[in-house]
């Protein structure tokens, strides 16, 4: 990663097991607050919102 970059890499947890599932990255100067996705979880086997963990 070059220094002083904008871009970081983030953690989706699962909104309703709390499972950390997905990693991702996102631009912090565009996208100051935290990320919602709706993706699949294999533990609730179906798809549910990711929210952004610290």
């Amino acid at each position: 990663m070059a220094k002083g970059s904008t871009v970081e890499t983030i953690t989706l947890a699962c909104q309703d097991c709390k499972q950390r599932n997905y990693t991702t990255s996102k631009n912090k100067k565009s996208h100051s607050g935290r990320l919602e996705l709706k993706k699949y979880c294999r533990f609730c086997r179906t798809h549910t919102v990711h929210r952004e963990t610290r």
